[in-house]
């Protein structure tokens, strides 16, 4: 779940109308105007103007010549920071890449972040369709991959069932099971496999597949790996990439078991 709907008694409303310029100017990949930003953030201009000039002095948005605004290079900055933290120690991006390498597929990990799952960590392969959704700090569609369906999988039934509630199913395709009962069902034949799977749930011709690398513990402390690939290789060779996720899963374990602290 995330932070609480319910504003703090604290809130500091320059800083949420800050960030709020930043969210609209960020969803719009052309710019907007001075005058656009102000009315989809319900300020006046005068404000948005302020707000503006301090964004683009400290680099979180850019004028562009026609006047519109972009977001900035210090939002790259700090989605760097961001994938840094999230990742952990370095040994887990390096074995992330080496099963890569190894196998042509592109690898994730993900974990709990604020009780949504999201992918923490990624290593691109050269064999994998190309995903652009699949990359840290992604937390939708849990029951459409094999990586959220693997850390589901470490819920209580009344938890997954909860967290559904919240997070709704979302039909990403045509095959992407649309019902509680349909997933628990799913769930019950990974765990049985000793892999969760899903072919063409969430982009159609694609697969992937996943295993828990850490199962228990906080939310936050429970990790999964899995991999993407053509929906065509999964049917061809499940029983070795359940042996070669095992593995990648016992490297990561072991990298996040050296994380400081």
């Amino acid at each position: 779940m995330r932070e609480s709907a319910v504003p703090p008694s604290d809130l500091v409303g320059s800083v949420a109308r800050a960030l709020k310029v930043l969210e609209v100017v960020g969803e719009s990949p052309t710019g907007l105007t001075t005058k656009q930003i102000a009315r989809r953030c319900d300020i006046t201009v005068a404000a948005a103007y302020r707000m503006l000039r301090t964004l683009a002095h400290t680099g979180y948005v850019l004028r562009r010549e026609d006047g519109g605004y972009m977001l900035g290079l210090a939002v790259a900055d700090r989605f760097r920071e961001l994938v840094v933290a999230m990742r952990g120690p370095a040994e887990v991006g390096e074995v992330l890449r080496a099963a890569a390498v190894e196998t042509g597929y592109s690898h994730y990990m993900a974990t709990f972040v604020s009780g949504r799952v999201a992918i923490t960590a990624a290593a691109e392969g050269p064999r994998s369709p190309y995903l652009e959704d699949l990359v840290p700090g992604f937390d939708d569609g849990a029951h459409a991959t094999a990586l959220g369906k693997t850390l589901l999988a470490t819920l209580e039934s009344r938890q997954r069932i909860n967290y559904l509630k919240e997070q709704g199913m979302r039909a990403f395709t045509q095959a992407t099971l649309r019902s509680p009962s349909a997933l628990e069902a799913d769930i019950a034949a990974g765990l049985r496999r000793g892999m969760q799977v899903e072919i063409g749930q969430f982009k159609p011709g694609v697969a992937c597949a996943g295993v828990s690398v850490i199962g228990t513990g906080e939310l936050h402390q429970r990790y999964v790996v899995a991999l993407a690939l053509p929906a065509a290789d999964l049917m061809k060779q499940a029983p070795q990439l359940r042996s070669q996720l095992s593995q990648t899963a016992q490297g990561l374990a072991k990298a996040l078991a050296n994380a400081p602290g």
